[in-house]
C-alpha cells in the first residue's frame, strides 16, 4: 500500500492564509514588537490551524551563521565530571548566568588527554567555546584555535587571547600549609589530583608532580612546598600522592595506601575537599583519629567539606561567582567586545574541625 506523507506546512501557507506577507508572519515569531496584539494573534491561530510549528531552528542558524549555543568543554566524561560537586555549582551559576542570551548549553565530555577530542570540538554546533579546567595538552584547544571562536576559560590553561576566570591557587594553598605549620605540623603529605593521563594513580617525586599539564596542581604544590620550605621542610622528603577524588572508591583505596607508605605522617594537604573525604575515612579505617592522630586540609569548600565527619578545615573558593563571571564573560565576547584582562578571585582558609596541633615532639599523640 503507498503511503503519501503529508507535507509540513510551511511559513508561505500561513502567509496566504491570514493574507500577509512572509515578512510579517516571521516577525510574528521572532520580532513580536513590530506587530500589533491583534495582527500577531491572527498569524499564530493560523499557524496552529494549519499545523506549522514555527521557523526551523537549523535554517534559521544557517541563515545568520549562528547556532545559538555556547560549547562547554569538560575534562572528564559525564559520569566523573559530574561527581565533582565543584563542577556543578560553577556549571550551574554559569548556566544561570547565560539564560538571558538565550543561549542553548552543549556540554563536550572530556577524553584521554583532559579535554574533548578535536573532532568533537570540530563538530560541535555553538557560537562560543568554554574550556574548564582544561589540561595543557588538550587537543580540542587547538581545534577551537582552527575555528577561530571565541573562548572562556575557566581556571586552566592560561592561553592568549581567550577570557579567564580562575582563583588564587597558590595563594590558598600556602594558606593551607601555613595552618599546618602553625599548628606545629612537619611531617606532612600531599594527596593531589591525578595529572599524568594513562597514570593509574599512586606515588610521584617531586619532579613528576612538577611537571603535571594540569596548571591547578602545578599552582597548589607550588603553595604547598614553598610554604613548607619557608618552614624548615625539605620539599623533596615531602611524600606526594596522585589519584582521582572523583571516583571515591579509588580515592579511599589511594589515600590508605598513602598513610600506609607514610605512618608517620601527622598532616594532608589534599588538592579537593573529595581527596580530604576519603582520607578522613582512610584514617578511620586505620585506627587513627581525625584530628588527633591526622590532621587533614581540603581545597574548594564544597558541601562535602561542610558534611564531612569531622567538617573539614579546607580553602573555599566562591565556586558560584566563578561560574557567574565565566557566564557574563560568554555573553561579552558573543557580543563581539574583546576579553577583558584576566579575572582572578580570591581564596579564604577556613578552619573547622579536621585540624589540630601536633603532639609534643611533632608525632601523632
Amino acid at each position: 500500500m503507498n503511503v503519501t506523507r503529508r507535507r509540513r506546512p510551511t511559513l508561505d501557507d500561513v502567509a496566504a492564509a491570514v493574507g500577509v506577507s512572509r515578512a510579517t508572519v516571521s516577525n510574528a515569531y521572532n520580532r513580536p514588537d513590530q506587530l500589533s496584539a491583534d495582527l500577531r494573534e491572527r498569524v499564530l491561530e493560523a499557524a496552529k490551524r494549519l499545523g506549522y510549528a514555527g521557523p526551523n531552528p537549523v535554517a534559521r542558524s544557517l541563515a545568520r551563521s549562528e547556532s545559538g549555543a555556547i560549547a562547554f568543554m569538560l575534562d572528564a566524561n559525564l559520569s566523573i565530571a559530574f561527581s565533582d560537586p565543584a563542577l556543578s555549582i560553577t556549571l550551574d551559576a554559569f548556566a544561570t548566568a547565560i539564560a538571558p542570551g538565550d543561549h542553548a548549553l552543549v556540554l563536550l565530555p572530556g577524553g584521554d588527554d583532559g579535554g574533548p577530542r578535536a573532532e568533537r570540538v570540530m563538530r560541535a554546533q555553538a557560537d562560543l567555546m568554554v574550556a574548564y579546567s582544561l589540561s595543557d595538552k588538550a587537543s580540542g584547544l587547538q581545534a577551537v584555535r582552527d575555528r577561530g571562536l571565541p573562548l572562556v576559560v575557566i581556571d586552566e590553561p592560561h592561553l592568549p587571547g581567550a577570557a579567564l576566570v580562575g582563583i588564587d591557587d597558590r595563594g590558598g594553598a600556602a594558606a593551607a600549609a601555613q595552618h599546618l605549620v602553625d599548628l606545629g605540623h612537619r611531617r606532612v603529605g600531599i594527596l593531589a589530583q591525578v595529572c599524568m593521563f594513562g597514570f593509574p594513580g599512586g606515588r610521584r617525586t617531586r619532579a613528576e608532580a612538577e611537571c603535571s599539564p594540569l596548571r591547578i596542581n602545578r599552582e597548589r604544590l607550588a603553595g604547598y612546598l614553598d610554604t613548607l620550605a619557608a618552614a624548615g621542610v625539605d620539599p623533596d622528603s615531602v611524600p606526594i600522592w596522585e589519584f582521582t577524588g572523583m571516583d571515591r572508591e579509588k580515592a579511599l583505596a589511594g589515600a590508605h595506601s598513602a598513610l600506609t607508605e607514610e605512618p608517620g605522617l601527622t598532616a594532608l594537604l589534599c588538592m579537593s575537599d573529595e581527596l580530604a573525604a576519603a582520607a578522613v575515612v582512610a584514617a578511620r579505617q586505620l585506627g587513627l583519629r581525625v584530628p588527633d592522630d591526622l590532621s587533614v586540609v581540603g581545597f574548594d569548600d564544597t558541601p562535602t567539606a561542610r558534611l564531612a565527619e569531622p567538617p573539614l578545615t579546607t580553602v573555599r573558593q566562591d565556586l558560584v561567582a566563578k561560574g557567574r563571571v565565566a557566564g557574563e564573560l560568554a555573553l561579552r565576547l558573543l557580543s563581539g567586545r574583546d576579553a577583558p584582562k584576566p579575572t582572578k578571585l580570591p581564596t579564604e582558609l577556613v578552619v573547622r574541625s579536621s585540624t589540630a596541633p601536633v603532639s609534643a615532639g611533632g608525632k601523632r599523640r
